[in-house]
């Protein structure tokens, strides 16, 4: 085969190549544009602003995002993971002992069992139970709401991230079209310069 004619070969195969990176190119950044817009939209519809560094409490300030984010508005997924795991997760921790939604509404479900069976039976203690049962029902709520609102955030921040890793990797496709297009090019150039040697 000549040599002229194997260049223009390997030229059209990367001009090929190339067109196809770039179209994965502006699919995956068009992807991540797509994730970086939605995850703004929907958090900025949230309406949630990091406390001030003045309100923040000591254990708060040991989360340094929580003091960098202090006062602004949440708007990223970096600033919903902060908020979910610095912020909401600290305050969850507070409400029964550390004890999560599942095992906070297990209690409460015992609890309110007890106290039935000790009004039924009259018994002398039924109030105190009811109001426990009543306190760790308020419990259950409080930590339903939060576990629920943390891990929306959480997938916000996780379809962010998928949003950056198409971002990269647009990146990275439009850097090996470029390449490919200068190696393509010097290719024509030399088919077209040079003669036409028989290659074996």
């Amino acid at each position: 085969m000549k040599r002229r004619t194997l260049d223009f070969l390997f030229a059209t195969g990367g001009v090929l190549l190339a067109g196809l990176l770039l179209v994965l190119g502006l699919v995956l950044q068009h992807n991540a544009d797509f994730a970086k817009s939605y995850v703004h939209d929907q958090l900025s519809a949230q309406k949630i602003v990091f406390t001030p560094v003045a309100g923040l409490s000591d254990q708060e300030k040991k989360a340094a995002c929580l003091v960098n984010y202090a006062g602004q508005p949440l708007v990223t997924g970096k600033q919903a993971e902060c908020y979910a795991n610095q912020y909401i997760a600290l305050h969850l921790s507070e409400v029964n002992g550390g004890k999560t939604y599942a095992q906070t509404s297990t209690d409460a479900r015992a609890a309110r069992a007890a106290a039935t069976a000790a009004q039924q039976a009259n018994a002398a203690n039924a109030a105190d139970l009811d109001k426990a049962a009543t306190v760790l029902e308020a419990k259950v709520e409080t930590l339903f709401k939060g576990e629920t609102l943390r891990g929306l955030l959480l997938t916000s921040y996780g379809f962010s991230v998928f949003g950056d890793k198409a971002s990269q990797a647009a990146t990275v496709c439009f850097i090996v079209f470029g390449l490919l297009l200068a190696l393509s090019i010097a290719g024509f150039v030399h088919a077209a310069t040079k003669g036409d040697k028989i290659v074996q």
